[in-house]
C-alpha cells in the first residue's frame, strides 16, 4: 500500500494546528514540530493497513489430535474510532477449536493488532478477526469477544467515564451449540476472576 505524501499530510496537520490556535491556544514552541510528530505517530497507529491476515495466519502446526478450546484472553488492543478520530482500547479474547491445524498464539495477537491499527469501529474489528480465523484455519468454531472503553464516550458527548462496550462474534460450534458457547465464556470469566 502506498502511503500518502508526507509533505501533504504535514500541511493538512498544520492547518489543524492553526485552527486550534484560532480557537484560543497560543502557537507556542511545543507546537512547532507537531505536524511532523503527528505524521510519525499516525504511521504507527494506522500500520494495520499494510498487513494481511492470510500472511499472519499462514504458518500453522499439526494439531496432533487436540480438539479442545484454544483461548488467548486479555490481549490489550488500541484502535481509533472512525466516527470522531478518538481512541478506544481494551481487552480482546480469541478462541477457536482446531480441526487439523493450530496457529502460534502470537499470530492471534498480531491479527487483533492488524485490525485495530486502522480507522475502525469495535463491531468491525470483532467480526473481521473471527472471519479471518474461520477463513484461514477452518476451525470447528471461533469466538471473538472485545471489551473496550471509548474516548468519544469519555471526553465528549455523554461523558461516561467507566462505560465498557462489549462485542462478540461466534462462529461454528460456538454459535450453534449453547454448551460450547457457555464453556468458552466460563473460561474467559474464570481467567478474569484470578487475574
Amino acid at each position: 500500500m502506498k502511503l500518502p505524501d508526507k509533505e501533504e499530510a504535514m500541511e493538512a496537520i498544520e492547518t489543524i494546528v492553526r485552527y486550534i490556535e484560532q480557537c484560543g491556544s497560543d502557537l507556542r514552541e511545543g507546537l512547532e514540530n507537531t505536524p511532523e510528530r503527528v505524521v510519525q505517530s499516525y504511521e504507527e497507529i494506522f500500520s494495520g493497513y499494510s498487513d494481511d491476515a492470510s500472511e499472519i495466519l499462514d504458518s500453522t502446526f499439526n494439531a496432533e489430535g487436540y480438539d479442545g478450546i484454544v483461548l488467548l484472553r486479555d490481549m490489550e488492543f488500541h484502535s481509533t474510532c472512525e466516527h470522531h478520530l478518538q481512541p478506544f482500547s481494551g481487552k480482546g479474547h480469541i478462541a477457536y477449536i482446531p480441526v487439523d491445524r493450530i496457529v502460534g498464539i502470537s499470530k492471534l495477537a498480531r491479527l487483533l493488532d492488524m485490525h485495530s491499527k486502522r480507522l475502525q469501529n469495535q463491531e468491525r474489528i470483532t467480526q473481521s478477526v473471527a472471519d479471518d480465523i474461520v477463513e484461514n484455519l477452518s476451525p470447528l468454531g471461533c469466538a471473538v469477544i472485545l471489551e473496550a472503553q471509548h474516548g468519544c464516550m469519555k471526553c465528549r458527548g455523554v461523558r461516561k467515564q467507566n462505560s465498557i462496550m462489549t462485542t462478540s462474534a461466534m462462529r461454528g460450534v460456538f454459535f450453534d451449540k449453547q454448551e460450547a458457547r457457555t464453556e468458552v465464556l466460563q473460561l474467559i470469566r474464570s481467567g478474569n476472576l484470578h487475574g
